[in-house]
């Protein structure tokens, strides 16, 4: 049976409508997006890095971390479903494939798989943009292996190709990890009405997910009914709250330093805030961090600090390369 949070993600996905995704780093930043109103949160990457380690975004923010944070959140998110940033799945198939477990066991609806290939350059600010491109058979073979072997939650599989190799190349990856059971796709940085209706053209029935992330610079601005028309079903904003609320708490540590007077600084009252963190038995405690994963293990070797952790079962046969270094069935578009 598929578990709660997944359900939620892909009966939004289904919904033939537009759905806003905020970022959210703690539980108490999840309270006020589920009190907005919102149907869906994200725990991305950077929030992660940013508020936890004190990093920017250079993919430093392992697995665990993004799976321990998370499982904080259950508690505040009243049943609104998670979806979590999960960059490439951490190495190879088996790999996503704890990844995808151990965000299962964490409380997550959805992880976001990217096709970037690893860190960047040490020193290279533009983060996990300045990372190259896993080729598209073994990006399309993580995702295959999620879905084969950790059904349970859903798979939204990002591909960075556009802003340096086009569309082309963007919808060859797209359909390949279509094929390889994505829920949905999220094609980054297409920004440009004729290219998102070519895509949604090449992959019928799929729905798109857009990425509005400020590290990616003004975007075009659109009405949520054409969008919805494009196929698009998620608008993810990973990074607008916290960076609003950094700049909130920098403009009050700023006012206390110059002048001492609390009474100048816009804030919450603390009623307010209270409120939001209810107290002692008003929800159940939130989960312990989830066992650190890694590779897979054999049955019976014990995991890390003693605890049981069996190894993943066996997935289904891997897709057969083509020729092209796509799995069977999918062939390049004349774009």
């Amino acid at each position: 049976m598929t578990s709660a949070p997944a359900s939620a993600v892909r009966a939004l996905l289904g919904a033939g409508r537009l759905t806003h995704v905020p970022g959210v780093w703690d539980p108490a930043s999840a309270r006020l997006a589920v009190q907005a109103g919102h149907q869906a949160v994200l725990l991305s990457g950077a929030a992660v890095a940013a508020t936890m380690l004190g990093r920017p975004d250079l993919g430093v923010a392992p697995a665990t971390q993004i799976a321990d944070r998370a499982a904080t959140l259950g508690p505040a998110l009243d049943g609104v479903p998670l979806l979590a940033d999960a960059d490439i799945g951490y190495e190879g198939p088996s790999s996503a494939v704890w990844t995808a477990l151990a965000y299962q066991r964490a409380g997550i609806g959805a992880l976001v798989l990217g096709d970037r290939q690893g860190a960047p350059t040490p020193g290279d600010r533009r983060g996990v943009a300045g990372a190259p491109l896993v080729e598209p058979r073994p990006a399309a073979e993580r995702i295959s292996a999620l879905t084969g072997q950790a059904p349970d939650i859903a798979v939204i599989a990002r591909t960075d190709a556009y802003p340096a190799d086009g569309l082309a190349e963007t919808v060859l990856r797209c359909r390949a990890y279509a094929a390889a059971g994505a829920d949905a796709i999220l094609p980054a940085g297409v920004d440009d009405p004729e290219h998102l209706g070519r895509l949604q053209a090449a992959l019928p029935g799929v729905p798109l997910v857009l990425l509005r992330s400020e590290s990616a610079g003004p975007a075009r601005r659109w009405a949520d009914e054409e969008l919805a028309a494009l196929g698009v079903r998620l608008v993810l904003h990973p990074l607008t709250a916290v960076l609003a609320a950094m700049r909130a708490a920098s403009l009050a540590y700023h006012c206390i330093a110059e002048t001492g007077d609390t009474d100048r600084v816009d804030r919450m009252p603390w009623a307010a805030f209270t409120a939001l963190l209810p107290a002692e038995g008003a929800h159940p405690p939130a989960p312990m961090p989830v066992a650190t994963v890694g590779p897979a293990r054999s049955p019976g070797r014990p995991g890390p600090g003693g605890a049981h952790l069996p190894g993943p079962p066996d997935g289904p046969p891997r897709p057969q390369a083509t020729g092209t270094g796509m799995p069977a069935g999918v062939e390049r578009l004349d774009t």
